[in-house]
């Protein structure tokens, strides 16, 4: 059995940082532990080809939600990445941090030293933003901040004047003084190719002779002394392995996997380890509980213009933009689906927005069996508006459902479960109409495909929503950070309450949800964290 300073279970958005800072200094030896594989795959470094890792089990573990009420009984299709760089290597890349209140609720739960003007420096020192510095964007670090506003379709121009028309103010930084506004999403992306944490961070760090990866590696269980995790124990080609930790076990498998190891090892509500036949290393009723995510839909329309559908979906275009690619590393292919956005508040009397648009200059109403359609939109040019909830009220869990560590966890988001939600979501998607309807955009839609003319009323609105609303990845909170043992799992330092020797390091410890995408905010936890680490190991 081999030891280790640090072992690392997940090489995600997270798990890549925390490799990065404990191996900087060549003090530490570090084991990551990746169930996955390598990221060197040209539908991963290829921003758009996320279309194409949305089912693939090679890079994603394609977990499937339990039947949920709120979603008309749908279980919910919820891509993960399996793959060096988690998460990151496969998401849609739009770089947003969270709202300066977001961070300050934390701080003001008990959380020292997770408030905005906290965490603000760490968000400066990782970026390297193609927009420039200033006093919230950073340049010169690890993560490149593609700076979108040159490169956008024109209609996604016709859409942020009907935003402004239908009342939103533009703005030019969603990561800047606010969020509220409508503008262009910036992207992680560097030279046309995807800007994972893989590529960032671990990739640097594999360079390191005290850093060794295990791919392929299957972590099964943590191993204890006592109250003391001392290991992890794992499975990589057919064959368990362990390996021990001198100093700390760090679980950075995110939000689903990282629960999903907790209770395999004992550390969850009693009743459900009991059950199973798992010995009680420690009590944590709240292991799995907490579950926050943000929930989305789009509206779709017809364009008398043409829209990117006419570029990606013949075999002409198809090769035109691959040519393009391949020869400048620009064009559609360089980019994420998502091209605008915005943030907005569903009543004026909210402190705050409270919902999340996505404008995207193409449409994938026609399913195609087995793939996310990015590179086969519809045959007609068509156009989408999404939205997402920032803050939902709403709470699920996620559970495991026996000892064996390759059985995916239960997972019940109990999305739209609150009255709250329903309601929120219901004034929401009337102002994706709203913005439709404004003259910038009424001028060059054809019609409304979804959900259609024929659905007005309350009850449709909301019948509709819950039909075709899903997850939109940001699954957060299941192993919540607080002060407090007997409503969090980890204490502000990020390490578990009632054990030694091991800490939860990625979104799964966000207190609640933030107000947008999650990819930032999970990459600041691994930074700010590891940090931490290095500060208790001195």
């Amino acid at each position: 059995m081999q030891t280790y300073d640090f072992i690392i279970v997940g090489s995600g958005s997270a798990g890549s940082v925390v490799a990065e800072k404990l191996s900087a200094s060549g003090r530490f030896s570090v084991l990551v532990l990746e169930a996955g594989g390598s990221d060197n795959r040209f539908f991963v470094q290829m921003p758009l080809g996320y279309g194409k890792t949305f089912f693939d089990p090679a890079v994603n573990w394609n977990y499937r939600t339990e039947p949920d009420p709120g979603l008309a009984g749908n279980a919910d299709h919820w891509p993960r990445g399996k793959i060096l760089g988690g998460s990151s290597s496969i998401n849609a890349m739009v770089w947003i941090r969270g709202a300066r209140e977001d961070f300050d609720a934390w701080a003001a739960a008990g959380n020292p030293g997770w408030g905005y003007d906290d965490v603000l420096p760490i968000f400066k020192a990782i970026e390297d933003n193609e927009a420039g510095a200033d006093e919230w964007r950073g340049r010169g670090g690890p993560i490149h901040v593609t700076d979108n506003r040159a490169r956008i379709h024109r209609l996604t121009t016709r859409y942020l004047k009907a935003a402004e028309q239908a009342g939103l103010s533009t703005n030019n930084d969603f990561n800047g003084a606010n969020q509220e506004g409508a503008g262009i999403y910036q992207i992680t992306t560097k030279n046309g190719r995807r800007m994972s944490a893989a590529r960032a961070f671990l990739r640097p760090a594999m360079n390191r002779a005290n850093v060794r990866v295990e791919t392929n590696a299957l972590a099964t269980k943590i191993l204890f002394d006592g109250k003391r995790a001392v290991g992890i124990e794992y499975v990589r080609n057919g064959e368990t392995r362990t390996a021990r930790a001198g100093r700390e076990v760090i679980v950075s498998g995110g939000s689903i996997n990282s629960p999903q190891l907790l209770q395999l090892s004992g550390i969850g509500p009693a009743g459900l380890l009991s059950n199973l036949g798992i010995p009680l290393v420690q009590q944590s009723e709240n292991v799995g509980r907490n579950l926050q995510d943000h929930q989305g839909i789009n509206y779709t329309w017809k364009a008398k213009w043409p829209t990117l559908n006419q570029i990606l979906r013949p075999w002409w275009g198809k090769l035109l933009v691959g040519m393009h690619y391949l020869v400048l590393r620009s064009g559609p292919l360089s980019m994420s689906m998502n091209q605008g956005g915005g943030f907005f508040r569903t009543d004026p009397g909210q402190a705050r927005p409270n919902m999340q648009l996505y404008f995207q200059a193409f449409s994938t109403v026609l399913p195609k069996l087995g793939e996310r359609p990015i590179l086969s939109p519809d045959p007609w040019p068509g156009f989408s508006i999404g939205l997402s909830n920032c803050r939902p009220s709403s709470r699920g869990e996620i559970m495991i459902r026996s000892k064996d560590p390759q059985d995916h966890p239960r997972i019940t988001p109990n999305a739209f479960s609150t009255n709250e939600d329903v309601s929120e979501m219901l004034d929401a998607v009337k102002f994706l109409r709203r913005i439709a309807a404004q003259p910038a955009l009424a001028d060059v839609i054809a019609e409304e495909v979804l959900p259609g003319p024929s659905i007005t009323s309350d009850a449709d609105l909301i019948q509709d929503f819950r039909k075709r609303s899903g997850t939109v990845y940001h699954p957060v909170s299941t192993c919540r950070m607080g002060p407090d043992p007997a409503r969090a799992v980890v204490d502000p330092r990020l390490k578990v309450h009632g054990l030694s020797g091991l800490r939860v390091i990625d979104a799964s410890i966000f207190p609640d949800n933030i107000a947008g995408n999650t990819n930032a905010a999970s990459i600041m936890t691994g930074w700010k964290g590891a940090e931490m680490v290095l500060e208790d190991n001195r």
